[in-house]
Order: structure tokens, then C-alpha cells, then sequence
């Protein structure tokens, strides 16, 4: 019987390829190097690479027998996920290999920067001794401010109380009770921007996180603060730095991303006071090492047909066919509803009506999880490890199912109860022979809309006009509706729009309607 052929196509540590077994015949290219790249991908069941092999659309296109790519790191910029997900490849990644390796090089970026290492380093090898320049200041007793409390930052939080360090955090997603069990202290981004002696960063990249370290952040802060970004570039906008440092509004920093990478140029680098590194944060043997193993097993598991924990873009497994299609449906409904509600919930009920029962639809659970947390945390969230951080954000989750639905032939409602006790809802269904994916509820309006790549929803007290200035402020931002509907609530006088919109809604627009139309509640969603 032949073995599946494994390509490996970059140097990967010995324990990958013992990770991997006995069952797969493995064979090893240059995967920077295209000619011999391709035709060797003709042959490959899986191809395991780290950051130099392109596995675009042409290299998935001639890969006819490829079943699994995997990513031996975090990131995926250099595999195109789409591209592979239409050709039924299945893509993996090592999501927590880093997590060791990254907060400790924020770690070191701090020290760094509070006894100013590196120019101290720089000048006694240039034959200057520089003693009374370079003194600095002692971590005991400082206050630590952790911006996102997800794994990497609560592994901060840990290591750094050990200096003496006093802890407070700013993440909307973590209760006060998972925060006091790190020993942080919850506090507003506000708040701890005007009380941290060190402020280090822990967030994943989204729009909403991009330039949150920015121009008017940076007036909040105290002048001896020194700020740490070793988790997405962009997130820390890097010329409001280097002109509050200029300007003497912040003290130092370490910065191991960059909004563009690789770069040689930033405004940054002019000052001694701001130590950076080349995107490090993974470049250990250990994360290397861990990332490798990791990658194989799951090479192992998609090759057998099993669930595959670390799968970015389909799920494995024993699924029914019938079952598939919703995977996708209910991870959007969990943004949907993480962009709604603005919180974890403490309670979340995925519960599944109708016909579709017949089939064991446990995976949608999973899927609602990953979905719930994919724009909230800084780890990439996997099936295997969204239950983990739903354990360790408070949030408990419950499968529900029933035979009748009163309307489709099936519906999954995400129902989740908040912190304060209140309740929000997102319901979806699949309709028709294309399975078409559908909103059909939120917080008790109903609704029928397709579920499109970008959406509004905002609840007004319902007065004519409001559709009009919606249109007139959209239509002046060149911002196209591709379809509207407008759901109303007669006894609270009540109604929500949800705009399906051709391209993503600027933050300013986004404001501009909420204050134009007195919105309740207004939510932006990037599917």
C-alpha cells in the first residue's frame, strides 16, 4: 500500500519528523524556491512549512492531491486560506506554541528599556563608558499595565508580579473574577493609561485595535511610562510614539512589530530610548520545536480523517455532510454576537431547532465558541481551544436541541446572558439548495437577511426619516447598501436596522450615524 507523501519544505527540528511516524513517506524541498517547489507539491498529501514558502493559489492550484497545509508557527500571511479552503485543503497552524516565547521577550523589551541595555550596550562596545547617562529606574513597586489579558499577557501578569510589580489590565473581555485570579486589577484603558509606569501590549489585530496606542492615548499617559509591543505592529501607532518621545510625553519603549515588516525604517529607531528587535517573539529553539510537533500531529490527524484541533478554516472529523454547511454559519453568528453584546457572556446557549437535529451538530458548539472569541482574544482561536478559554473567561456553554422549529427548517439561536443578568440573541439558519446562510433574529427582532461579509445593526426609538439620513450619510462616504431591512418592536416603539454593506464601515461613519440617529445600540461586523 502506498504512504501518503508528507513534503517538508523548510528546516524543521528532528522531533517534527519523529512527531510525525512511521506511516508517511516524507520528502524534503526548498520551499523558497519555486521551480522546485511546485512540482514537488503535485505529488504531496501534506506539506508542512514555516515563513519562506508561498503557498499561494498557483501552488495550491498544481497540489491536486494536497489535503493539509501546516503552518509550523502563529501566523498565516503567507498561506492563502481562501484559496485552499476552496480547494478542500485544510490548513493548520501551531497557535500556542509561541505563547512561552512571546511573553518573555516582552518581558526582556522591559527590562530593557526600564536599566536602558541596549545604548548602554552600544556605547562601552564603541569605547565609551557611560555610567551616569544610562541609569534607569527598578520595577518593584511599579505599576505593570497589561493591555489584553489573554494567555500571553496572564503569562506577563505572572512573571512580572515576581519583580514586585503591582498588576492592572484593560480587557473588556475578562471578568474582574478571572482577572483577580491572574492578580490583576481591572481597570478602564483610560484609567490605566494614567496610572502604569509600564504599559505592555497583548491584543490581537483587528480595526478596532489598530492605532489604539495612538495620538490621543498618548496625552493620557504619565511621562516616565514606558510602553512594550511585542504582539501585532500597528497596534502601538509608531510616528504618535516617536512624537510623544520627542515631545518628552513617554519615557521609552520596546517594540519587537511593526506595521510594515519586514522594515529597516522607522521614526522610531532615531531614539536611544526605544529598544526594538525584528519580529522575535516566536524565534526560540523551544517555540520552534513545539510549533513543529504540534504541526505534525495534526498532519497525522487530518491525513487519518480525524478532528483536527488547530484547523483555521474547516473543521475535520466525523461530520455529516448535512451537519458541514453550518460550521461556517455559527461561527458567524458567535461575531456576530461578540460585536453586539461588547462582553463575554457568562452563560451562552447554542441552541439548534428542527430537522437538522437528527445529526450530531456538537461541532456548531465548538464553532459558536470559536466564533465568540476570534475578534476578542490574541490567540488564535482553534475547535480544541475555544473551550479552553471560554473556561477561563467565565463563560459557560450549553448545547441545546429540539425536533420543531416554528418557521425554517433549521435554526440555531446563539443565546448568551451578561454579566448585569441581560440577554442577547443572534439566531441564523441555512436555506434553500445553496444552503444560504441567513440572520433571521436579534434580541427578539425578526428578521430575514442574508449573512453578508459586512453589516450594521443599530436599534433607534422607530420616528420616520431615519432610513433617508442613514443613506444620505452612507451615500456621502461612497459607501454602498447592498440590501437593508428594518425590524420594529410596536409595544417598546423600537426598531433595528441591519445594513448589509459593500465594504467595511469606517469608525467615524459608524459614529456619525450612531449620534445622527440617537442609536440605543450600534454594531459594526467585518465577517
Amino acid at each position: 500500500m502506498t504512504k501518503p507523501v508528507v513534503l517538508i519544505a523548510e528546516e524543521l527540528s528532528p522531533a517534527t519528523i519523529d512527531a510525525l511516524g512511521p506511516d508517511f513517506e516524507v520528502r524534503h524541498c526548498d520551499g523558497a524556491d519555486r521551480a522546485v517547489l511546485l512540482p514537488a507539491l503535485a505529488e504531496a498529501d501534506a506539506v508542512l512549512i514555516r515563513s519562506a514558502t508561498l503557498m499561494d493559489a498557483e501552488a495550491i492550484a498544481v497540489a491536486r492531491r494536497l489535503k493539509v497545509i501546516a503552518r509550523a508557527g502563529v501566523g498565516l500571511d503567507n498561506v492563502d486560506v481562501p484559496a485552499a479552503t476552496l480547494a478542500g485543503v485544510m490548513v493548520v497552524n501551531a497557535p500556542t506554541s509561541n505563547i512561552t516565547s512571546a511573553a518573555e521577550l516582552a518581558i526582556g523589551l522591559l527590562l530593557a528599556t526600564a536599566r536602558n541595555i541596549a545604548p548602554a550596550n552600544q556605547a562601552l562596545k564603541a569605547g565609551a563608558w557611560k555610567r551616569s547617562q544610562y541609569g534607569g529606574v527598578e520595577l518593584l513597586d511599579k505599576t505593570l499595565g497589561i493591555v489584553g489579558l489573554g494567555r500571553i499577557g496572564a503569562l506577563v501578569a505572572e512573571r512580572l508580579k515576581g519583580f514586585g510589580m503591582q498588576v492592572v489590565a484593560y480587557d473588556p473581555y475578562t471578568t474582574p473574577a478571572r482577572a483577580a485570579q491572574i492578580g490583576a486589577r481591572l481597570l478602564s484603558l483610560d484609567e490605566l493609561l494614567a496610572v502604569s509606569d509600564f504599559i505592555t501590549v497583548h491584543l490581537p489585530k483587528t480595526p478596532e485595535t489598530v492605532g489604539l496606542i495612538g495620538v490621543e492615548a498618548l496625552t493620557k499617559v504619565k511621562p516616565t511610562v514606558r510602553i512594550i509591543n511585542a504582539a501585532r505592529g500597528g497596534i502601538v501607532d509608531e510616528q504618535a510614539l516617536a512624537d510623544a518621545l520627542r515631545d518628552g510625553r513617554v519615557a521609552g519603549a520596546g517594540i519587537d512589530v511593526f506595521a510594515k515588516e519586514p522594515t529597516t525604517e522607522s521614526p522610531l529607531f532615531a531614539f536611544e530610548s526605544v529598544v526594538v528587535t525584528p519580529h522575535l517573539g516566536a524565534s526560540t529553539d523551544e517555540a520552534q520545536e513545539k510549533a513543529g510537533v504540534s504541526v505534525a500531529r495534526s498532519v497525522r490527524l487530518a491525513l487519518g480523517g480525524d478532528l483536527v484541533p488547530d484547523a483555521v478554516n474547516v473543521a475535520g472529523g466525523a461530520i455529516d455532510e448535512e451537519v458541514r454547511p453550518g460550521i461556517a454559519l455559527v461561527e458567524k453568528l458567535g461575531r456576530i454576537f461578540s460585536a453586539i453584546a461588547g462582553q463575554v457572556p457568562v452563560q451562552l446557549d447554542v441552541d439548534v431547532k428542527d430537522e437538522i437535529t437528527a445529526h450530531d451538530v456538537s461541532v456548531w458548539k465548538l464553532s459558536a465558541l470559536k466564533g465568540l472569541f476570534q475578534d476578542v482574544v490574541e490567540d488564535q482561536v482553534s475547535y480544541v481551544n475555544a473551550p479552553v478559554i471560554a473556561e477561563q473567561r467565565g463563560c459557560e456553554v450549553r448545547l441545546i436541541t429540539a425536533l420543531a422549529s416554528e418557521q425554517f427548517r433549521n435554526v440555531t439561536t446563539l443565546r448568551g446572558t451578561l454579566a448585569d443578568g441581560s440577554v442577547v440573541s443572534v439566531a441564523g439558519t441555512l436555506t434553500g439548495p445553496r444552503m444560504t446562510p441567513k440572520i433571521v433574529g436579534i434580541n427578539g427582532f425578526d428578521l430575514e437577511v442574508p449573512l453578508t461579509d459586512h453589516l450594521a445593526i443599530f436599534v433607534y426609538s422607530d420616528r420616520p426619516g431615519v432610513v433617508g439620513q442613514v443613506g444620505q450619510v452612507l451615500g456621502d462616504a461612497g459607501i454602498n447598501i447592498g440590501g437593508m431591512q428594518v425590524a420594529r418592536d410596536e409595544q417598546q416603539d423600537a426598531a433595528l436596522v441591519l445594513l448589509n454593506l459593500d465594504a467595511a464601515l469606517p469608525v467615524p461613519v459608524a459614529a456619525e450615524i450612531a449620534e445622527l440617529v440617537k442609536a440605543e445600540t450600534f454594531s459594526v461586523v467585518n465577517l
